[in-house]
């Protein structure tokens, strides 16, 4: 005998028979096409209950009628109201699970709170010192966003929450880019982050994303114990995370390539104030990757001991996938041909759309093309503080492979 819904509050958004599976199994997305009605009553933006096709409530969450994902689940206990103590139960929790993580000690900067995968769909924050950085992904988040960064202030002891909500994806739910200060102070043009007893430049208004790549921090530890006496090429450097950890662990010198001035301006800063000598131990290109590597095939003999590709996601939606394969096949063939025999390619994709075996079969496929013969070393994946749950396999998005060019 089906159970009677419970009387709530919240509209209700009803399933096509069938459908329900994903939501009792937790997954915090529900899709357009698995919807049968929405109340008349329910606004975009605001909280609906969703119930199976015999009127049993499922689940919680927000509605956005102009999003593909029509419902992000927030809850699928029915005397859960989503109200203020939600938010600050769900904001604690996702604190208190950084706290323990060991590979965060002694850094500054990590993620605090990383959307679906600590239960708040739609909210992404970074913490940078004494200043957060929140990205609000879709309309309900926007809307409560003032609010969140109040609550977050308070839960943190943080000065400042900058929005860098200037996300492509927010398109997708009708809203345009945002950027400036949400609450508290607001940071100096370039604030100073630790991470392993060094230190790193960080503009969190005008940096890319959210000004310096948290995902990275275990990755960057791990190749940087390749690097003692090597020559490395650093593309896509960006402000020169892996150029400072390649040089601490002994590199011998470190180019990087990016194709903005102002992020290697800060690399040559960064580099300075580690007790690096730009001059004496880095070469900054600034240009295209692609263009460079293609320009250096009629360069024969430069050639590098380590080559680090970790280049911006270029998979945005299922459309553009089988145009980035390519791309990811061309730059890392590109790579392994600037690689001395032995050498090592730390290689990189940040796109959630292609999978680790996909990405796995893209770095085969440009061996093949480069003529070298490659060893699969190591494999990568985001750091601890960007969690995956385990019901939103889509949360795992950065992936990466450690190989060796033997000939």
């Amino acid at each position: 005998m089906t159970k009677p819904a419970p009387v709530s509050e919240y509209p209700a958004v009803v399933l096509k028979a069938g459908r329900e599976k994903p939501v009792r199994q937790r997954h915090p997305w529900l899709f357009s096409g698995a919807i049968s009605t929405i109340s008349p009553a329910a606004i975009d933006g605001e909280i609906v209950d969703v119930h199976d096709a015999r009127g049993a409530f499922l689940a919680r969450g927000y509605l956005n009628r102009r999003s593909q994902i029509q419902v992000r689940l927030l809850t699928w206990d029915a005397a859960e109201p989503i109200d203020a103590g939600f938010w600050q139960r769900h904001i604690r929790a996702a604190l208190a699970m950084r706290t323990v993580l060991p590979e965060v000690r002694g850094c500054t900067a990590l993620r605090l709170i990383n959307a679906e995968n600590d239960f708040l769909p739609g909210l992404t924050v970074d913490r940078f010192g004494d200043f957060l950085v929140l990205q609000a992904g879709t309309l309900a988040i926007d809307r409560r966003k003032q609010e969140l960064a109040e609550l977050l202030l308070a839960e943190t002891s943080g000065r400042g929450v900058v929005d860098r909500s200037d996300m492509a994806v927010r398109r997708l739910e009708g809203l345009t880019p945002v950027r400036g200060l949400l609450a508290g102070d607001a940071p100096a043009e370039v604030i100073e982050i630790c991470e392993d007893d060094m230190v790193f430049h960080v503009d969190l208004l005008q940096g890319q994303k959210t000004g310096f790549y948290t995902d990275q921090r275990a990755n960057r530890r791990r190749v940087a114990a390749y690097c003692a006496g090597q020559t490395v090429l650093n593309a896509f450097s960006y402000t020169g995370a892996f150029a400072v950890h390649a040089l601490r662990a002994g590199a011998a010198h470190v180019t990087n390539i990016d194709a903005s001035v102002e992020a290697l301006t800060l690399a040559e800063a960064n580099l300075r104030r580690n007790g690096f000598d730009p001059d004496k131990v880095s070469e900054n290109i600034a240009g295209d990757v692609f263009t460079v590597l293609r320009d250096w095939e009629a360069e024969p003999e430069r050639l590098y001991d380590l080559v680090i590709l970790d280049p911006p996601k270029f998979a945005q939606n299922q459309s553009a996938v089988e145009r980035a394969l390519r791309g990811y096949k061309e730059i890392n063939r590109l790579a392994l041909r600037r690689l001395r025999p032995g050498g090592i390619l730390a290689t990189f994709s940040c796109s959630g759309l292609v999978s680790s075996d996909l990405f796995q079969k893209v770095l085969f496929g440009a061996a093949i093309d480069a003529g070298r013969p490659v060893q699969v070393l190591e494999s990568f994946r985001q750091s601890a503080d960007h969690p995956v749950a385990i019901t939103f396999p889509e949360g795992e998005y950065l992936k990466g492979l450690l190989v060796r060019v033997t000939l």
